[in-house]
């Protein structure tokens, strides 16, 4: 993966160079990840001018697998106090080497996007030679289309999650707590081989099923509740989600098979409408139309999905305000939901990587079941 990294970085260098920027300083860990293969704990990225790009870190890196391990053709730096900032030493940096080699009035590009103001004012007064300019989304926009690794990645990470999925189900379920389930999902998806969980597990009984990004609590799983788990593995840093919902101990009532056959008949919707070409909006419609025909389109939430990969939650956004329009190679998660306040409700997610028709459409890497099984 090092050649990857190293033309990840030159195709960066190549686009900052063109915009006048003689190096370039990244400080969000998912876009130095990208770039790199490594992400320790608050280093920073510097890009140029130097012979070798170097990463800056607060620490010796530990090469812990959940980290990556640093690239031997990125020079490390480690600062003398753990109390440093990296991004200012990398700035100093890069002062230092541009007053040697580079232009009289060199010009860094920042994440400011990224860096608070008073670090963005650090930078600046420790190298009060270098003008800085925003980077803005440049990373983000090469990370938008993912590479075969990066989707072998994800389609490990979804089966991983699968699996820990699927082996809540086969378990005892009435009278434990959403918090419980939830800690026991996180522990089977490191025992599988994930990095950890990708986001903090949500597990929702009840009142509480179908709720977008709820917060575990100690209420216990009781018969004839609906049940929604949503969880995702990390793995080699490339992130999936998945969620699912279920009734617990008994044939389901009308309304439990009413709302969920309406929120798989959306959530089908939205997977169908994926393809290279399609606006945004335009899945976030699909989904959310089949939800408004019987009049639970406010309750669809603010987006259909998202893309995923190094981060929960990345570019592209399906909602209804979305800008752009989807690429082949794109991984995205589809996920409606209905949330009935005081009732419960039912979400039901996959990730898939958008393909077109004549590769077989979209890539369904989350494949647990989506019938509505009684547990």
């Amino acid at each position: 993966m090092s050649e990857v990294h190293a033309a990840r970085r030159d195709r960066l260098r190549d686009r900052c160079s063109v915009a006048g920027a003689a190096a370039v300083l990244v400080s969000r860990p998912a876009n130095v990840r990208y770039l790199t293969g490594c992400a320790p704990a608050g280093s920073v990225l510097l890009i140029g001018p130097g012979p070798l790009d170097a990463l800056v870190h607060r620490r010796s890196p530990s090469e812990e697998p959940a980290e990556g391990r640093q690239p031997e053709d990125v020079r490390a730096v480690v600062l003398p106090s753990p109390d440093g900032d990296p991004a200012v030493a990398a700035a100093e940096l890069a002062a230092a080497e541009l007053a040697a080699t580079g232009p009289a009035a060199a010009c860094l590009a920042v994440e400011e996007h990224h860096l608070t103001v008073a670090r963005h004012r650090a930078i600046g007064s420790i190298a009060p030679g270098l003008r800085l300019s925003d980077l803005g989304g440049a990373v983000e926009q090469l990370r938008l289309v993912k590479d075969g690794q990066e989707i072998a990645a994800l389609r490990i990470a979804a089966e991983i999650a699968d699996q820990a999925l699927g082996e809540l189900l086969e378990s005892i379920l009435v009278g434990r707590t959403e918090r419980h389930l939830a800690l026991e999902l996180e522990r089977r998806l490191v025992d599988h081989g994930a990095d950890g969980p990708a986001f903090p597990t949500h597990v929702g009984t009840g009142p509480h099923s179908g709720a977008a990004r709820h917060v575990p609590t100690d209420r216990r799983v009781e018969e004839g509740d609906l049940l929604t788990v949503s969880l995702g593995a990390c793995y080699r840093g490339y992130r999936c989600e998945v969620a699912r919902t279920f009734v617990i101990g008994t044939s389901p009532a009308d309304w439990q098979i009413e709302l969920y056959d309406l929120v798989f008949a959306a959530q089908r919707a939205g997977r169908e409408a994926l393809a290279p070409g399609v606006a945004c909006r335009d899945v976030d419609l699909a989904a959310r139309r089949v939800l408004a025909s019987t009049g639970h389109g406010d309750a669809a939430g603010e987006a259909t999905g998202y893309g995923v990969g190094l981060e929960i939650g990345e570019d592209p956004r399906l909602s209804p305000a979305a800008m752009g329009k989807l690429d082949a190679c794109v991984p995205v998660t589809v996920e409606p939901g209905v949330h009935l306040p005081d009732r419960g409700g039912v979400r039901i997610g996959d990730t898939l990587v958008v393909r077109p028709s004549a590769d077989g459409g979209p890539e369904l890497l989350t494949i647990t079941t989506k019938e509505l099984l009684a547990l």
